[in-house]
């Protein structure tokens, strides 16, 4: 199984040799972004690292995109709604509805969730299944709407 650093690494390649240099713009961002963690904290990052990276700088261009939209800068938006699709295809397949409610359910129950003041405790709990496959603050919403 390849590691998604050298997936990565080949998609650049790829899009490298199709001289489609918008897509090897924000895949060259995102090694920077990886490569940077790794000197800092000289360390080599594994999927899971990588993965959180990934996820952070889909997160900078949704929030781009909304202010872009919000500014009237639909120009920048549509730039910024390219790069998070180049970003988007390293994620692991999103969850369905279905998936993430059936989930929030089972770990309600199996939490013992019965308030608010377990929200935490549910949370911490998912975090790990839902990283990079559904929206943390959508799973957030869904947990309150539930233990209301």
């Amino acid at each position: 199984m390849t590691t998604l650093k050298t997936q990565i690494t080949e998609t650049l390649k790829t899009e490298m040799k199709a001289k489609n240099m918008a897509v090897v713009t924000v895949i060259r961002g995102l090694q920077a972004a990886i490569k940077q963690i790794e000197v800092d904290e000289r360390i080599e990052l594994d999927d899971k690292q990588v993965l959180n990276v990934i996820e952070k700088q889909v997160k900078q261009r949704k929030e781009s995109i909304k202010a872009y939209a919000g500014a009237g800068r639909d120009d920048l938006a549509s730039k910024e709604q390219a790069e998070l699709e180049v970003l988007s295809q390293f994620l692991p397949e999103a969850m369905t509805e279905e998936e993430l409610d059936s989930l929030i359910a089972q770990t309600i129950t199996a939490q013992e969730a019965t308030s608010m003041k377990d929200m935490g405790k549910v949370m911490n709990s998912l975090r790990p299944i839902i990283a990079g496959r559904a929206d943390p603050a959508q799973v957030s919403a869904k947990i309150k709407a539930k233990l209301a």
